[in-house]
């Protein structure tokens, strides 16, 4: 796979100036500040995993797409129809193994898709068949969400999905993301919710300790919790208390549980504080997008934020100027 320089133009993150190709697309460089970014496997990379090395791991590692289950989260969680994607700049903001770009490249939407880390690969793999029918409708990029290498404005649709509270300032990755967006274009993030005050000492806690553990550890660890997530009624309560996925998918299960234990940075939010993010980003006709889930006793605990797990999760659009 080679890298397609004129799909979207890449800027240099740190001066704006236009990259160039060097060594025979083997890298790219700013003729302004003499940046070199290398390209490895067709991807550039702007960055190396840093802090984020678990994320690498996870989705490098374990094969958890369901193309049916990811159309219908990705539509609950961007509240973008897939009919309305086709022929539009879309920016997928941490890509993690590409389930959504996949959708959003089947939709005829042409996507960038950035992860700070080596998940990228994995998307790769998973986006093959759409990028063998047009090289340049999906564009792989390892990339700090705070750094983008693209102009203001360069998007229709951009939507993020559990991933900028992974850094240690969600805000700062929000409104970098967001000035990408184009006048009339609409912009989706979903975050962790935040629970009640006894809920949040207990995961502190049990953080604490597991973000220092050996990766193989916590593995070990995340298995055993997919075990728990398997036990009815055990697998709806007691992971009010701990955290441990119940998904019905073994291999999810272990991911998902991993997913929540293994990150340096895991911060949580309230639907107020993300509207008032839009607001001060200049968004409106901002909507607040209702939990995938539903039924009685489920939204009762969404409600009351008792649902570890859960999302805060908005969409707003920028106004024409």
């Amino acid at each position: 796979m080679s890298f397609a320089l004129e799909s979207l133009p890449l800027r240099c993150p740190l001066d704006q100036h236009s990259l160039e190709s060097l060594f025979d697309q083997q890298a790219l460089t700013c003729p302004q500040c003499h940046r070199v970014v290398p390209i490895q496997n067709g991807i550039p990379r702007f960055v190396e995993d840093a802090h984020l090395e678990s994320f690498g791991t996870q989705w490098t590692r374990y094969d958890v797409a369901h193309e049916q289950e990811d159309r219908r989260t990705f539509e609950a969680k961007t509240g973008f129809r897939r009919d309305e994607l086709k022929g539009k700049r879309v920016l997928d903001a941490g890509c993690g193994g590409g389930r959504y770009t996949r959708l959003v490249a089947a939709a005829g939407g042409y996507v960038s898709a950035v992860d700070h880390t080596r998940a990228v690969d994995k998307a790769v793999e998973l986006c093959r068949d759409e990028s063998a029918n047009n090289s340049e409708q999906i564009q792989f990029l390892q990339a700090d969400l705070k750094n983008l290498p693209f102009a203001p404005a360069s998007f229709d649709y951009v939507f993020s999905i559990g991933v900028m509270h992974h850094d240690e300032e969600t805000r700062a990755v929000f409104n970098a993301v967001a000035r990408l967006v184009k006048p009339g274009g609409y912009y989706s993030v979903w975050l962790y919710r935040r629970n009640q005050e006894w809920q949040e000492k207990i995961n502190n806690w049990l953080r604490c300790r597991t973000t220092t553990m050996p990766q193989e550890r916590l593995e070990k660890w995340s298995r055993r919790g997919a075990i728990l997530g398997r036990i009815p009624l055990l697998n709806r309560v007691a992971n009010k208390v701990v955290n441990f996925s119940s998904h019905p998918n073994h291999e999810n299960r272990v991911c998902d549980t991993f997913d929540w234990y293994a990150p340096q940075y895991q911060h949580h939010h309230t639907i107020a504080e993300l509207l008032d993010w839009y607001e001060s980003a200049g968004f409106h006709n901002l909507e607040v997008l209702p939990p995938e889930k539903t039924g009685y006793l489920y939204n009762w605990a969404y409600d009351k934020d008792l649902i570890i797990g859960s999302g805060v999760n908005v969409r707003g659009q920028r106004p024409v100027d």
